[in-house]
């Protein structure tokens, strides 16, 4: 998770997290967008991960991202979420951390 502290107090790109193309390039797809985002909210995204979707909860304060989240969603009901196991976490980011880093600059350049 080291490599996403940089994105800490980075400005949240508004116009980038609207492009439903782009944000599939990086394998991510944005569950929630608040229009317009309030100075306080949280953005929710989702990418697949084996069999299970992950959830990229995304808190922004001031246009600013001040948490990142990453949760497995329940299959049975979608609105649950469960922590990821540190071994899941680990080939989380083995295998789709490159591109997750991708989706980080991109909607905070």
């Amino acid at each position: 998770m080291k490599r996403f502290r940089k994105y800490f107090d980075e400005t949240l790109n508004v116009e980038n997290v609207k492009n439903s193309d782009r944000l599939r390039f990086f394998g991510v797809t944005c569950r929630y967008l608040p229009e317009p985002v309030e100075d306080f909210d949280e953005l929710e995204f989702t990418t697949e991960f084996g069999s299970h979707d992950v959830l990229i909860s995304i808190v922004v304060q001031l246009g600013k991202i001040k948490r990142i989240q990453f949760t497995l969603l329940d299959p049975e009901n979608p609105d649950a979420i469960k922590g990821l196991k540190e071994s899941q976490l680990k080939d989380l980011l083995t295998q789709k951390g490159d591109h997750l880093v991708e989706f980080f600059e991109y909607i905070t350049q």
